[in-house]
C-alpha cells in the first residue's frame, strides 16, 4: 500500500531539516513568500494538511496565527512535538491523519496548505477528495494553496545531479514521463517514495473537479533550481533581491511553470 511506503519514508526524519538543505532551501524561502501574500490578518486560523515535521506551521504559530497541523507519517508529528518542546512554540493542535478524511469541523479555516498530500496520492479520485476536504473545512471565501511536483521534475533533477548514469533511475524517470506515477522500487534513498507528478493541465482540472474556483497556478522555484552553489549565493542580498525579482515576474507564465519543481495552486473556496 502506497500510504505505508510513504511512512517508511518519513520514518527515516527526511523532513527534520529538509528545507535547510541545499537543494531544497529555495524551496522554502519561495513558499513562505507565497503564503505570506494569503496572510490578510494578524491572526488567522489556518490548517496545515500534510505539514510534514512542521517548517511553515511553526513559522505561522510563531506569527500569531492559530495553527492546526495534520501529518500522515507518525514520526513527522513526532519530529514537530520534539521542535515543539525545544523552542516552547505551541501549535493549536498537532496529530496525525489522512488527507482524505479529515477529522476536522466544516467552515473553520481562514487559509488550508495542502502542501503535500497531492503528491503522494497516485490515485486522482484519492486526489480530488483531498481538495474536496480542504474545500470543507475552509471558511466560505477562504483560500487554499495546495502544492504539486511537476511531471518533468525527475527529468530536470536525473540529468541535473546525473542520477540518470543508474539504469534504475532511468525506468523511474521513463515511468514518471508517461504516467506521473513515481515508484520508488530501488528504495534508493535519493529517488523520494511514491508519489504523483502533475501536469499543469491536471491540477487545473483536478481543483475544478473539486468544486474549488482556481485563481492561478505560481511556480514555487521556477527556474531557480539550475542555481549552482545556492546556499552561499542567498547570502548575497543583490543577489537574492534579483533572483526574487525575476523570479516573481515569471512565476504565472504557462511557457515556463513546468519546469519548476514544486507549483502552487492557488484556489478559493466560493462564498
Amino acid at each position: 500500500m502506497s500510504r505505508d511506503k510513504i511512512k517508511e519514508h518519513y520514518a527515516k526524519e527526511v523532513e527534520k531539516d529538509r528545507l535547510e538543505l541545499e537543494l531544497f532551501k529555495l524551496e522554502g524561502i519561495r513558499t513562505k513568500q507565497i503564503i505570506s501574500r494569503f496572510l490578510t490578518a494578524k491572526s488567522m486560523n489556518i490548517a496545515d494538511i500534510g505539514g510534514g515535521a512542521g517548517y511553515y506551521a511553526f513559522w505561522l504559530q510563531a506569527m500569531g496565527h492559530s495553527v492546526t497541523m495534520i501529518d500522515l507519517a507518525p514520526k513527522n508529528i513526532e519530529l514537530a512535538n520534539e521542535y515543539s518542546r525545544k523552542t516552547g512554540i505551541q501549535l493549536t493542535k498537532c496529530q496525525a491523519g489522512d488527507a482524505t478524511s479529515l477529522d476536522l469541523p466544516d467552515d473553520q479555516f481562514d487559509l488550508v496548505l495542502l502542501l503535500g498530500p497531492l503528491y503522494h496520492l497516485i490515485n486522482k479520485e484519492e486526489r480530488v477528495k483531498a481538495l474536496s476536504e480542504a474545500k470543507r473545512i475552509a471558511k466560505p471565501g477562504g483560500y487554499i494553496l495546495s502544492a504539486v511536483i511537476s511531471r518533468y521534475a525527475s527529468l530536470f533533477d536525473g540529468f541535473n545531479r546525473n542520477l540518470i548514469v543508474d539504469n534504475r533511475f532511468q525506468k523511474l524517470l521513463l515511468d514518471d514521463l508517461d504516467t506521473g506515477i513515481h515508484v520508488n522500487e530501488p528504495d534508493h534513498s535519493e529517488y523520494f517514495t511514491t508519489a504523483y507528478f502533475h501536469t499543469p493541465a491536471e491540477i487545473k482540472e483536478e481543483v475544478t473537479e473539486s468544486g474549488l474556483q482556481l485563481d492561478k497556478l505560481i511556480a514555487v522555484e521556477s527556474f531557480g533550481w539550475i542555481i549552482d552553489g545556492f546556499s552561499e549565493k542567498s547570502q548575497n542580498e543583490s543577489f537574492m533581491k534579483l533572483l526574487h525579482q525575476l523570479i516573481s515576474k515569471v512565476e504565472t507564465n504557462d511557457d515556463l511553470i513546468a519546469m519548476s519543481p514544486h507549483i502552487i495552486a492557488v484556489a478559493k473556496r466560493s462564498v
